[in-house]
């Protein structure tokens, strides 16, 4: 029997001698247990419903929203595979002629043929290098047989829908955006029609509520800073007025010199975690943990007089024998304690780019060797498409009431607010 896998970012045919019943009986059983799940969900949102609207009877006492039957079936591609799915219908015409919202199912939308997980897993094997051809096999060996809408035809339809929705997102107007916080940084992907490397610039901000938003995702030139103080140029003519009160980056990112330039009063933070890396390589495996444990004492120290005393001791005990890793550090201990002067329950949330990592540890390709995608623009807009995916469950910052005191000018010292003078 021949499968089909995944293997070094090509699909490949994979030769099974016997079929794996158990697997195919526990697909099933998964399958089942999803679609009685899913059927049981349904009657309980419509029951609830019709509850809902118990009061509204005739003259004879009969409800007048009640169960009216089953939709007709249709297939919706869902992680634990293809489940055929019929939603209750409700005779809820006493409402339209009300005026009121009739009902309309949460968990199954009119329309809805593929769940979320689904749409994201096509810009994952896109990005991965799986072709357009070989999507359908690749989805029926992850989903099961009865698959559908993923034909070749569909996959190109949907990539340029996708693409019409990037162009549409980065011409939206920011008149009336403010973000406290930028988390910014630079993916590098392959694309097999081009030479080099491309770089996905990356911003996520964090509003005056604490919710994370999509800033931009542009194409650039290696992470320059002509690449960034061009977005950044971008974003002002679009109608953003002010800078973040704080940028979050690697030091190795050419966007400090373009965000001193473009918003010189935003304050700058080295990722702890970028940093930790670079430290740690310029050393000898045998002494990383104990290193790492420093570094840590550091930037989980309570007050930043504590960090800087550890951060002393760093530099004591390797100075002489690893220059190169103390001054990695050394160099940016400034930008590395930035975070001191802001909220401490944010300090977690600002210390690193860990939204963006999180966001692309699944495609983050900066150290593998792939073919990868087949156009920039097709890569870009893939990398839009996961984005825009996950921004929808990202949470809001800790103590995010504590944002309004710092767009209004009250300074913070050691993470607590200082009082404002009268």
């Amino acid at each position: 029997m021949k499968g089909y896998a995944v293997k070094k970012n090509r699909l490949e045919v994979v030769e099974n001698p016997e079929e794996n019943v158990f697997e195919s009986v526990l697909d099933e059983v998964v399958r089942k247990g999803a679609q009685k799940m899913l059927e049981t969900a349904l009657n309980l949102e419509v029951e609830e419903f019709c509850r809902s609207h118990a009061e509204r009877q005739d003259k004879e006492g009969r409800r007048q929203v009640v169960r009216n039957g089953l939709s007709e079936a249709r297939t919706i591609v869902t992680g634990a595979g293809p489940l055929k799915v019929r939603t209750p219908r409700v005779d809820d015409r006493i409402l339209k002629a009300a005026g009121e919202s009739r009902f309309k199912s949460s968990l199954v939308p009119p329309y809805l043929r593929r769940s979320k997980n689904i749409e994201e897993l096509v810009p994952v094997l896109y990005l991965k290098g799986i072709s357009t051809g070989d999507f359908t096999q690749a989805l029926e060996k992850i989903l099961g047989k009865d698959v559908v809408g993923f034909s070749a035809e569909n996959i190109v339809r949907m990539k340029q829908i996708w693409q019409q929705d990037y162009e549409k997102w980065m011409s939206r107007d920011l008149s009336k955006s403010r973000y406290v916080y930028w988390w910014v940084d630079g993916i590098y992907f392959n694309v097999r029609l081009d030479d080099d490397r491309q770089c996905i610039l990356v911003i996520i901000g964090a509003k005056a509520d604490g919710t994370k938003e999509l800033i931009a995702v542009v194409d650039g030139f290696r992470e320059s800073k002509e690449s960034w103080a061009s977005i950044i140029r971008e974003l002002k003519r679009r109608g953003l007025l002010e800078g973040p009160e704080l940028a979050i980056g690697d030091g190795a990112l050419g966007f400090w010199a373009a965000i001193a330039e473009e918003f010189p009063k935003t304050k700058t933070q080295i990722c702890w975690v970028h940093k930790t890396v670079n430290v740690l390589d310029k050393m000898p495996s045998s002494l990383q943990g104990k290193a790492k444990k420093m570094i840590h004492d550091i930037y989980l120290a309570p007050a930043k007089m504590d960090a800087n005393v550890a951060f002393d001791v760093f530099i004591e005990e390797f100075d002489l024998k690893y220059p190169k890793a103390v001054d990695s550090l050394r160099l940016h201990r400034q930008e590395l304690l930035s975070f001191y002067d802001f909220p401490a329950e944010q300090w977690q949330h600002i210390r690193s780019t860990n939204v963006i990592e999180s966001t692309f540890s699944t495609v983050r390709l900066r150290t593998k060797k792939t073919k990868g995608c087949g156009s920039r623009i097709a890569t870009l807009t893939m990398v839009f498409k996961l984005a825009e995916s996950a921004e929808k469950r990202w949470k809001k910052l800790r103590g995010y009431r504590k944002i309004s005191q710092l767009l209004e000018g009250v300074q913070f010292q050691d993470g607590i607010a200082l009082q404002k003078a009268a």
